[in-house]
């Protein structure tokens, strides 16, 4: 018996799953990382390009933006999706530097490469980075710069370092402004800034310079009624959170109307009802509504009789940031409304931006919470100049809270690699070599930057190195002139959290990717879905056969 087994194979993987280990695994891993790395290193710093992405639909998205870029491509393989999962991280939590990230963990690999042919141990080479990553946020503390959150000048250099490139070229001064108006208008008394609070409109149409702030809310919707008032000064605002309608019974009542005097009386009831409901509001002294749910055609005429403003179906988060402008609290039940409950504003009005009608809530007394509306030419610049916007307010945002700045075109990392390699000589062992990987590393940024602006890669390293070995810690690349320049008196500044979180989620991807050596894709069921034969739902190709018209 035992014989004869032995030459049968013993399968343990469905049969058609795929496997590959050891060093294929990770060369394929390593590959797919600096294939991704790739895609997006020539859109980093001022003089990258763009990418045009098209969807499946044939929607088309023009950006430089290195986290849409990932996130719109069609990513199939696990590795390359790690290197998704940083732009995302590094998205969420500073808002900027998601090229950066990825660039730094595609080199890190790339470097890995070479100690892996020399038979050192992925093992190793982990430890090494781990070690240097660690001296990195400690020597990028030491170059960090003390920033006053007053400190105007400095927050707009901030906002304007982080719209370089993306496509705001034009008019990055004012935009800057809106930016850091917006984000010292929304600080709380804890130092801490929620970008939540921040609304920005897009707009198509007019020039980036028509943009503009609002110390207030701007609401995407028109007010009900052409009868109501397009404008209300001194404006006392409810906010509801129930529907001005009859309510629907939940059970399934039957009204037996048998003459049209019953019918009558049954719609007339129905109107003192609403009439009543309006009157709760007028009572309370309101003469604006933004309400959450639906009004009634007949209480929206009554509305307008006594002269209401009124917008229906407003946004969740908008009636809460409406809330945390005008001080109004939001109310669920009508019959509760008092005037303790109203927000105030100097003034509500209906005005036309572009071809839309849109409310403004403006004037109030104290807003914890502002409106950007952004303009620009057609939908892709305006939607490009949106994600501009976000990254400059999210950095300001962060160095509000935290205070910190760095200087930016390549400075802090060609320091990082001077140092770095100081420090691998004091380790000895095979981990200096992955130390110094690391540091070689951090220089694909300065190489990344001149070669993008069509600068010679090696003589402005050679350059920066020079500087930065005679003391000059904040020098970096002058864009134009490939001259190691002074960043501070530039104005090129970052804040320190942007390059901290993107060196440790740089580092800590490609560790995970290293320590990976094997890779096991289960089988794809027959028929290419996920059930039976016929894709999802089993037969008939759709869900369970149903048809779905």
């Amino acid at each position: 018996m035992a014989g004869q087994l032995a030459g049968t194979p013993i399968f343990i993987l469905k049969e058609g799953s795929q496997r590959t280990a050891g060093r294929d695994a990770q060369r394929s891993n390593i590959m797919a990382a600096k294939a991704v790395a790739g895609a997006v290193r020539t859109t980093l710093g001022p003089k990258g390009m763009d990418k045009m992405l098209v969807d499946t639909l044939g929607d088309v998205v023009i950006t430089n933006d290195g986290v849409t870029i990932l996130k719109e491509m069609d990513i199939e393989h696990p590795a390359a999706k790690m290197m998704v999962e940083i732009a995302k991280t590094q998205d969420t939590e500073v808002g900027d530097g998601t090229t950066t990230a990825v660039v730094l963990a595609g080199e890190l690999l790339k470097q890995s490469e070479a100690l892996l042919e020399q038979n050192i141990h992925p093992t190793v080479i982990a430890a090494g980075y781990r070690a240097a990553a660690e001296k990195s946020m400690e020597i990028l503390k030491n170059m960090g710069i003390a920033v006053s959150a007053d400190n105007e000048d400095f927050l707009k250099k901030i906002a304007i370092t982080a719209m370089t490139g993306k496509g705001s070229q034009t008019s990055r001064d004012e935009l800057a402004n809106l930016a850091v108006k917006a984000v010292k208008a929304v600080v709380d008394e804890d130092g801490k800034v929620d970008i939540d609070n921040i609304t920005v409109e897009k707009k198509v149409g007019g020039g980036t310079a028509d943009s503009q702030l609002v110390h207030g809310m701007v609401i995407d919707k028109e007010r009900l009624h052409p009868n109501m008032p397009k404008k209300v000064t001194g404006a006392k605002i409810a906010l509801l959170n129930s529907p001005i309608e009859i309510e629907k019974t939940e059970v399934d009542a039957k009204i037996e109307i048998t003459s049209p005097d019953q019918l009558q009386a049954f719609l007339d009831q129905e109107e003192i009802m609403l009439k009543n409901m309006v009157e709760v509001v007028t009572k309370s002294g309101a003469n604006v509504v933004f309400c959450q749910k639906g009004i009634d055609d007949l209480a929206q005429h009554f509305m307008a009789k006594a002269g209401i403003y009124t917008v229906r179906r407003v946004k969740k988060s908008d009636i809460e940031k409406l809330a945390r402008a005008t001080g109004g609290r939001i109310v669920t039940s009508i019959h509760e409304l008092t005037d303790n409950d109203l927000g105030k504003a100097g003034l509500v009005e209906e005005r036309k931006i572009g071809d839309e009608k849109m409310t403004f809530v403006e004037q109030c007394e104290n807003p914890k919470s502002v409106s950007i509306i952004l303009r620009g030419g057609t939908e892709h610049v305006v939607d490009e100049l949106n994600r501009a916007m976000e990254d400059a307010l999210r950095v300001v945002g962060v160095v509000v809270e935290d205070k910190i700045l760095v200087p930016g075109g390549g400075a802090p990392e060609v320091e990082l690699a001077l140092r770095l390699r100081d420090y691998a000589a004091t380790v000895g062992g095979r981990e200096q070599l992955a130390i110094e990987a690391f540091a070689d590393s951090m220089e694909i940024v300065p190489k990344t930057l001149a070669e993008n602006a069509g600068l010679d890669q090696i003589d402005s390293l050679v350059a920066l190195r020079s500087s930065h070995e005679k003391g000059s810690k904040t020098y970096g690349l002058q864009i134009d002139t490939g001259e190691p320049v002074d960043m501070l008196s530039l104005g090129v500044v970052e804040p320190l959290r942007v390059k901290t979180q993107a060196i440790n989620s740089a580092a800590e991807a490609a560790v995970m990717i290293l320590r990976i050596d094997d890779v096991i894709a289960s089988r794809a069921a027959p028929g290419g879905g996920m059930g039976g034969p016929g894709g999802m739902g089993g037969p008939g190709g759709e869900m369970g056969g149903e048809d779905f018209d």
